[in-house]
């Protein structure tokens, strides 16, 4: 995968790493930031076993300063609504990528940067990470799915203190309100992000995949309707040639080598 403005990279271990990579800006996004995360989001979708795990971050000293303010100055209303367009589809491939997506956040991750966090399976921050969503000091809102997927991780009243003030807050506070899973040292986010992506990746992807989708409706759907959805999504799980591999490994004591079949 060869892009302009991210590095994509997949090991051996089928752990894919993708790197926002315009440091000079903070990694903000420009338009063609915008086109190439929704087109590697929607490559994964069509090509799942491209990976087992995918790792989102920025390259440098931050993760996403949010969209490149530079870049907007002096667009039209068209211009604009045809830009946001494009981040639209750009959080529906995230969120709907079937691959779990684990943000990495290095450093500053401000309005839609944030949102690129929050539409991730989880969060893993440095401590040095800052957190902010701050749309509506700039005349505008949230509109990459920040007033959606916030109150889903703190809760609607804290969500609304962070979107209505659009104050910083730091990787503690965000680990303590439930929208950071943990906080590591600057120098062992990688480490400690590679080594729960590996753990996911040594798994049996379809699973993965179906555990993933069936975790996803739990804030969509009633007890009882999620429950029926998770109940089709194990289903499809007894089918598989992993199903066996898996247990024949438990009970002969080695390690499954699964197959995503």
């Amino acid at each position: 995968m060869s892009y302009e403005t991210l590095k994509v990279v997949v090991g051996g271990d089928r752990v894919g790493t993708i790197t926002m990579s315009r440091p000079e800006a903070r990694n903000a996004m420009n338009t063609r930031m915008m086109e190439e995360l929704r087109d590697c989001f929607a490559g994964f979708y069509v090509d799942p076993g491209a990976a087992a795990c995918l790792i989102l971050t920025g390259e440098g000293a931050g993760f996403c300063s949010g969209a490149d303010l530079k870049e907007r100055k002096g667009m039209t209303d068209a211009a604009w609504r045809r830009q946001h367009a494009v981040v639209e589809q750009m959080m529906r491939a995230l969120m709907d990528c079937p691959i779990p997506v684990i943000a990495a956040v290095n450093g500053a991750a401000y309005a839609g940067g944030m949102e690129l966090a929050l539409g991730c399976d989880f969060v893993y921050a440095a401590q040095s990470a800052r957190f902010a969503l701050t749309e509506v000091t700039l005349g505008i809102m949230p509109g990459a799915a920040g007033t959606q997927n916030l109150p889903r991780a703190v809760g609607v009243r804290r969500a609304k203190e962070i979107v209505l003030t659009g104050t910083p807050f730091t990787a503690d506070e965000a680990l303590a309100w439930g929208m950071v899973n943990r906080v590591c040292s600057d120098g062992a986010l990688m480490a400690e992000v590679g080594a729960v992506a590996q753990r996911i990746a040594a798994n049996a992807p379809v699973s993965v995949r179906q555990a993933k989708k069936a975790l996803d409706k739990a804030t969509e759907l009633d007890r009882m309707s999620g429950y029926a959805f998770e109940i089709e999504a194990y289903n499809r799980t007894v089918v598989t040639e992993d199903r066996q591999e898996g247990i024949n490994a438990f009970n002969e004591k080695r390690q499954p080598q699964y197959k995503g079949k």
